[in-house]
């Protein structure tokens, strides 16, 4: 191209003798050349064989017109694993309830928001000090249809997360045909979630499975004295008559255990709806606890040493890469 440009705007190489057949051939040569480089310009490089400047103001027009790509700027994920603060709500669990002493709320050692070193608290391991970073919303003997009310007000405190621990209130009842419906249960959660979006559309919700309260059954009849406590009332549905070992009690345990299975299946599925909302995939509830993970005061809640592995499930669960949905 530089070659025949030259020939063109310089008469010295006889062009003065053929001008009309130069032309023709330059012409025809640039269009070719057009063709193969599909429009990248070469033709405007080659210009008039009359000679003029026009051919570099082309150029300009033509590298203007081209698109100019900028590099797209990363997304902001949608789940953030390093929070820098939470509110818990949920149930007695959640308040530590029977960890310190018998029948009293224990919030210091709670696997949410605790401030005791032995815990380890989620709130311990997302942050060097959870004081002020941290609200404990949840109440003992709550059940899930509390859980609107719960939400606001800790959607109030402007957390970036809000854990939710709810449902074994509803599955321990006094009799199996007391346990919450599935369908009250989901309307409730998903109730939770809409007044939670309305004041707090950005914050992360984390939701615990309800445990697997056959599981605690297990551990806890063998000791006698749990026996004892569990007769007062505690969570008839499930530990009544502890050894009783009919049809009856074991289809009655069934029942409870059934009802578990579907409460957690309803968590998942809402939790799944909501972009900013990762649920447990059932960590709780398959956890095995062990006897010395319940409370030496009732054998069904979690001791000190539960409460720890609570808060490590959860941090675990809210710090894993998982792939996006």
């Amino acid at each position: 191209m530089t070659d025949s440009r030259s020939d063109t705007d310089n008469p010295s190489h006889g062009l003065t003798r053929s001008s009309g057949r130069t032309r023709t051939r330059t012409v025809t040569i640039c269009a070719f050349a057009a063709m193969l480089a599909g429009g990248l310009g070469l033709a405007a490089a080659c210009g008039d064989p009359g000679g003029g400047g026009s051919d570099s103001s082309a150029q300009r027009a033509g590298s203007s017109a081209r698109p100019q790509h900028k590099p797209s700027p990363s997304p902001t994920p949608i789940w953030d694993r390093k929070p820098e603060s939470l509110a818990a709500v949920g149930d007695s669990i959640t308040r530590g309830f029977d960890a310190c002493s018998v029948l009293a709320d224990c919030v210091k050692v709670s696997w949410a928001t605790g401030t005791e070193p032995e815990i380890d608290s989620l709130a311990s391991r997302l942050f060097d000090d959870p004081r002020g970073k941290s609200w404990n919303h949840a109440v003992s003997g709550a059940v899930i249809a509390d859980l609107p009310d719960q939400m606001r007000k800790a959607a109030a405190s402007g957390p970036d997360m809000i854990t939710v621990m709810s449902g074994a209130n509803d599955a321990c009842r006094p009799s199996v045909g007391e346990m919450t419906p599935v369908e009250d249960f989901r309307a409730s959660f998903r109730e939770s979630l809409r007044v939670l979006r309305t004041e707090q559309p950005k914050t992360q919700v984390y939701v615990s499975s309800v445990p697997n309260l056959k599981r605690l059954w297990e551990q806890g009849r063998k000791n006698p004295i749990g026996h004892r406590i569990w007769n007062l009332g505690i969570c008839q549905s499930m530990l009544k008559d502890p050894n009783a070992m009919d049809k009856a009690a074991q289809d009655r345990r069934q029942q409870v255990y059934d009802r578990v299975v579907a409460y957690n299946s309803v968590l998942k599925e809402e939790c799944a709806k909501d972009l900013r909302c990762r649920y447990d995939n059932g960590a709780v509830f398959r956890f095995r606890f062990t006897g010395e993970q319940l409370s030496n005061w009732d054998w069904f809640h979690p001791s000190k040493k539960g409460q720890h592995s609570l808060a490590e499930l959860a941090y675990r669960e809210i710090t894993s890469p998982r792939t996006a949905r």
